[in-house]
């Protein structure tokens, strides 16, 4: 799968702050990519995001987003992504701790004829070199890295 394949918007308000995928490459590719070799698709249990910012944090940089599995670490998809609006995604869902559920934002995948949904909770933002930002992450309490 192509980066230029997916487009990505931000939207902080709602029921949970949502990263929007729209897809526009080979469904059958996308598909693939998301379920096992069972063709089960993966749960949001089994899925880390992450975002790389391609240049220094003080350029109004841009990045790459990616999920991966969580076992394997195989790359499921990664697309190019404005740092600002990552940013504002994990800004508004930081302002959701206080919440009962445990998840604090959606990946939401759109495709012609079907969407997918994650429900997470983490997202790690590296910088350029590939080292951990964590303040600038989304970090569950309880985890360790």
């Amino acid at each position: 799968m192509r980066r230029d394949h997916f487009t990505a918007t931000v939207q902080e308000a709602g029921e949970k702050p949502t990263l929007s995928l729209s897809y526009d490459g080979p469904a059958d590719e996308l598909l693939s990519q998301l379920t096992d070799e069972k063709g089960v698709r993966f749960t949001a249990n089994e899925i880390d995001a992450a975002f790389r910012l391609q240049e220094p944090l003080d350029k109004s940089p841009t990045g790459v987003f990616s999920l991966t599995h969580r076992l394997t670490g195989e790359f499921l998809l990664e697309l190019n992504a404005n740092a600002n609006e990552l940013f504002a995604l994990i800004d508004a869902a930081r302002d959701r701790a206080d919440n009962d559920d445990s998840t604090r934002y959606r990946v939401h995948l759109d495709r012609d004829d079907e969407t997918i949904s994650y429900d997470l909770d983490a997202l790690f933002v590296y910088d350029s070199d590939g080292e951990l930002l964590r303040k600038q992450s989304l970090i569950p309490s309880g985890v360790e890295l």
